[in-house]
């Protein structure tokens, strides 16, 4: 990994020699990320396959400036922290998806890192919190939403919680137990080829602004800015265009 080449990918205003693993640098890493890195999935929907190579995951989404999913988003910016000095590691967690159902165990990889006490960090969730999350239960509240993670019954086991109006919904339940990226191997395959996981039956590209956040998914493009929902749609041959002028993604189909 050159990482001068990826903190310019995130328009970090630091150079790595300047960067110290603090919580402050932290946040910024995190959120620079979010507003720069889009999640996605345009390779599984051009049957590309994602292999779990870090070397891969830099040259796709540093290099060639594309988008990613948890594995490779999550994946490569926990390989950065390391290499700035961070004592970061991947943990393995299971997503909610409302109405009492929920993800393959163990599909979702996201990030601890220990600094004064363990932080959850996730660049790789989609609409989810853009600020380094304690496992204390205090609460954090960014432009998208108020959250915080409380214990679960098991031992070692964590709720991350979005409040949502009066109550606290479940996001995704994760252990703290340390994971390697070559973890995710087996479940990584299942949701690019299985007709069961949601990346697999629609085009969903979505990235963070500074007031809200973009969104396409299939043809239908939603800007929320401030909390207002403006939503129109894309012609398929428009697609091409768009996401090189809203993500700054040009995708090739390979075959």
């Amino acid at each position: 990994m050159d990482v001068q080449t990826y903190l310019k990918r995130i328009q970090f205003p630091l150079s790595a020699a300047h960067i110290r693993p603090t919580f402050s640098c932290l946040s910024e890493l995190q959120k620079q990320h979010l507003l720069h890195v889009p999640f996605g999935n345009l390779d599984v929907m051009n049957s590309v396959p994602i292999v779990l190579s870090p070397e891969r995951l830099y040259e796709k989404i540093i290099l060639r400036q594309r988008e990613g999913f948890c594995y490779e988003l999550n994946g490569l910016f926990c390989w950065l922290l390391c290499e700035l000095g961070f004592s970061a590691h991947l943990v393995a967690a299971i997503v909610h998806a409302g109405d009492g159902k929920w993800s393959v165990d163990n599909s979702h990889a996201t990030i601890l890192v220990h600094l004064d006490q363990p932080y959850l960090v996730d660049v790789g969730f989609g609409d989810s919190a853009r600020v380094p999350l304690p496992l204390t239960g205090e609460e954090r509240e960014d432009i998208s939403g108020i959250y915080r993670i409380i214990p679960y019954e098991k031992p070692g086991m964590y709720d991350l919680q979005k409040r949502t109006e009066d109550a606290w919904t479940v996001k995704n339940r994760f252990s703290i137990t340390p994971k390697k990226l070559a973890d995710f191997h087996a479940v990584c395959e299942y949701t690019q080829t299985s007709p069961e996981s949601h990346f697999t039956s629609r085009r969903i590209v979505t990235q963070a602004i500074i007031d809200g956040r973009i969104t396409l998914s299939g043809n239908e493009v939603t800007v929320t800015k401030k909390g207002q929902k403006n939503r129109f749609t894309v012609e398929e041959a428009e697609i091409p265009s768009f996401l090189r002028n809203s993500f700054g993604i040009v995708c090739h189909k390979e075959r």
